[in-house]
Order: structure tokens, then sequence, then C-alpha cells
């Protein structure tokens, strides 16, 4: 019986990294079904990057008052883990504050936690309060009806029992301190919670080691249950944030990318020495891809994938679109979302059948995303500056709108006679290139 604690501990530890293990090798599959892309490059570039903006929170800030509370929730979840490794400690090896012999120091960082645990509290409840009572537009969308909203809920309903279970721990453990009981040594400095104590101050020792300790055991276990409902919620970006940021595109905004096939074509075309007649080389003939564009995910690369299960549903790339100011049916934050959604069924696909994918009938276009939202997009580029971890909506819109173009012909009226304008006129504008000066003569 003496080691009972410990052997509960080590199972329920064990049981919650052995199923976050299994989450994140099905998260790297799904994420691995798309397409190949170079993101290797410029690894210094990249790095910097990372840690100006997924470390640093820098586009964060571009919004103040939401940069600011996320900044205190992010450094808060950081360094208030630490004190996690010591609970880890204390659970296998059977000890209490394990890392009380560093005296000061000890006496410092506890004091730190309580503080920045206020301070989540306090910026959990403002977040809650946005999303529930201000009505700010971005929070209204058709996107986040049903289960993203609770999703959203639901961790900051878990952020504020995880930090007031951490006070309370806190509280009853500094109360033994005080009484002396045995095995409570005085450690830690308790700037929060000592404000607790004329709730506690009158239990008996027994009960405040119940209390320490059940508040003990419910925060840890609230961590290893919030550890793995990550990759059921929005809040994954908490991990795959620096991924993604490292990874992300780092050529200018607005260039796109073009087919080696379609510019060799377009070469041949215009080279008045090319036999029209000749035969691909194989080079050539490796370049052309088996189906132009995208019409499911797994004609996405890794990367969009990534950032589908990466998006944190903010919102700030949909407040941002022209098309959705202007009441047009695109909304970047549903592309990603929709991606995920896709995902994840094609996952679960997979997971039914043994890794091999039944064709479920389904596919991302048309049945998750819609023709009128992807020719909605300006391709402004707005929803992809403003994504403060590196989200690019605009390339999944431009990789479906090509596989309409080049697969389907399926392109609106303005855009193939515009099209066919360039093809005829070399221009956009249907006037035979002899008759483009007209209007000058006619003004004379």
């Amino acid at each position: 019986m003496q080691y009972l604690p410990q052997i509960i501990f080590l199972l329920a530890f064990s049981a919650a990294v052995l199923f976050f293990v299994k989450n994140v090798k099905q998260l790297r599959r799904n994420i691995l079904l798309g397409k190949d892309v170079e993101r290797k490059d410029k690894k210094q570039e990249r790095f910097k990057k990372m840690m100006r903006v997924a470390l640093g929170q820098s586009k964060m800030l571009t919004r103040p008052i939401a940069g600011f509370l996320h900044v205190i929730v992010y450094v808060g979840f950081v360094i208030i883990n630490i004190e996690v490794l010591e609970i880890i400690i204390d659970g296998i090896a059977g000890t209490h504050r394990v890392f009380s012999f560093l005296g000061p120091v000890y006496n410092f960082l506890i004091g730190s936690f309580e503080i920045l645990a206020f301070l989540v509290l306090l910026s959990v409840i403002i977040f809650w309060i946005r999303r529930n009572v201000m009505n700010i537009k971005r929070f209204l969308s058709k996107e986040l009806k049903g289960w993203p909203k609770n999703d959203a809920n639901y961790i900051l309903y878990f952020e504020v029992v995880l930090m007031l279970l951490f006070l309370t721990m806190n509280a009853a453990d500094y109360q033994l301190q005080l009484n002396e009981y045995q095995g409570y040594v005085e450690a830690g400095a308790y700037p929060i919670s000592q404000f607790i104590l004329p709730l506690i101050e009158n239990m008996s020792n027994p009960s405040l080691v119940v209390l320490e300790r059940s508040a003990w055991w419910a925060h840890i276990i609230g961590i290893l249950i919030f550890l793995n409902y990550l990759y059921y919620s929005k809040h994954l970006h908490i991990l795959l944030a620096f991924p993604n940021v490292y990874y992300s595109n780092l050529e200018q905004k607005g260039r796109f990318k073009n087919l080696a096939s379609v510019t060799n074509e377009v070469k041949l075309m215009m080279d008045p020495n090319a036999d029209p007649f000749a035969e691909f080389a194989e080079d050539d003939a490796e370049e052309i891809p088996e189906k132009f564009g995208a019409s499911d995910v797994t004609d996405l690369n890794w990367f969009q994938l990534l950032s589908s299960y990466t998006c944190t549903e903010c919102g700030r790339c949909t407040s941002e679109c022209p098309a959705n100011q202007t009441g047009k049916k695109l909304s970047p934050r549903k592309i990603m979302m929709d991606t995920r959604d896709r995902l994840e069924e094609v996952g679960l696909n997979l997971n039914k059948n043994k890794g091999e994918f039944q064709d479920d009938g389904k596919q991302l276009l048309d049945d998750y995303i819609s023709r009128e939202e992807l020719w909605a997009c300006t391709t402004c580029n707005a929803c992809v500056e403003a994504c403060p971890i590196g989200i690019d909506p605009l390339s999944i819109i431009m990789d479906m709108r090509q596989y309409l173009v080049m697969e389907q012909s399926a392109a609106p009226s303005e855009l193939n006679n515009a099209m066919s304008n360039i093809e005829n006129n070399a221009a956009p504008w249907p006037y035979n290139q002899q008759d483009r000066l007209k209007w000058a003569e006619e003004g004379v």
C-alpha cells in the first residue's frame, strides 16, 4: 500500500503519454497524405522567423488588446508548466516538492507561477466575455456555430479550473507548512494563494492534507486530459504553431507558383523555330502532373494540411478579407476549417479500412468548399498577411481554382472571356491589336 499512489500515478501518466503518442502518429500520417513541397531551404531565415513570430508572438500584437491577453496566457502556459515537471517527479518518486532544495530560487519560481496563474485567470475570463458577451463580429460567423464555439469555451473552462486547482493546492500546502505538519517543509512563496488561507485556516490538518492531495491529483490529471484533448481541438496550434511558422512560405506575397509543364508549353508556342509536332522529351513529360490543381485534400501539399490542423480559428483572416467584408460567401477561416474536417474524415476512413482509403463519394470541392467561395477571392493576400502563425488559405483557393479551370474548364464566364481574349488578342479586352489606339485617335 505504501507505493500504491506511485503505481496509480505511473499507470495514469503512461496511459496519457501512450494515447498522446498514438494521436501524434495519426496526425503525422494525415499530414503526410499531402504532396511533397520543398520547405527545407533558408534554414537560418526560417529559424529567425519562427523565433520572432511563434515564440515572440510579434503578429499577435498587431491587435493590442487580444494580443496582450494572449501573450499573458501563452507565457503563463509555458512557464507554469515548469511546475508540472516537479509534479511528475514527485508522482513517480513519491517525494513532495522535490525542487524545494533550491531555496530562494524555488521561492521566486513558485511566487512567479502564482502571479502568472492569477493573470491567466483574468485573461481567460476576459476572453470568455469577448467570445460570449461582447458579440465581436468575427466570433459570430456561421462556421463557429456548434462544436467550434463549444471547443473554444471548453478550453477556457479547462484553464480556469487548472489555475484554481494550482492555487488551491498551494494554499493548502502553505497552511500545512504554517502548521508545521509532518512532510510539509517550509518552501515556496505564495503571493496569491495566501489570500485563500482565511477560507481554510480552521480546517484540521488531515482535512488540509485531503484538500492538498485532491487538488494535486486533479491538477495533474487535468493536465494529462488537456494534453490529449488538444488533438481534437483548435488548440492544437499550441504544438503546431512552431513548425507551421518554420515551414511557411518565404516567397514574396503575391508571387504565384507556375507549373513547369505549362511554362514550357507557352515558351514552345512563342518560339517560331519550334516544331509543333515534335514529341515531348522525357524530362518534359515527367514535369506534367497527373492532375492539375486540387479537388480533395490528398491533392494539396503537406504544408497546407499542416496549416489546416494549426489554424486557431481566430478569424483575423476573415475579418481582413475584402470579399467577406462586402458580403461575399468567402471566409478564409472556413477554408482552413473545411480542409481540416475533410482531412479528419479521410483519416477516419483509413482507420476503418486498415490504412486503405475506400472511396466515400466525397471530396473537398463541392462537399465542403463551394465554387462560389473560391471565385469570390480577390487574391489580395490580406488573409495571409493577417494570420499570426503563417497560414496561407489563398494557396488552397488557388490550387482548387486551378483544378476547376484546367481539369473541368469550369471557370466563370467573365474569366473564360478574358482568357479567350488573351489567346486571340494578347490582352484581356475584346479588341484586335491593330485597334488598340483608336481611342486616342478619336480624341484628337
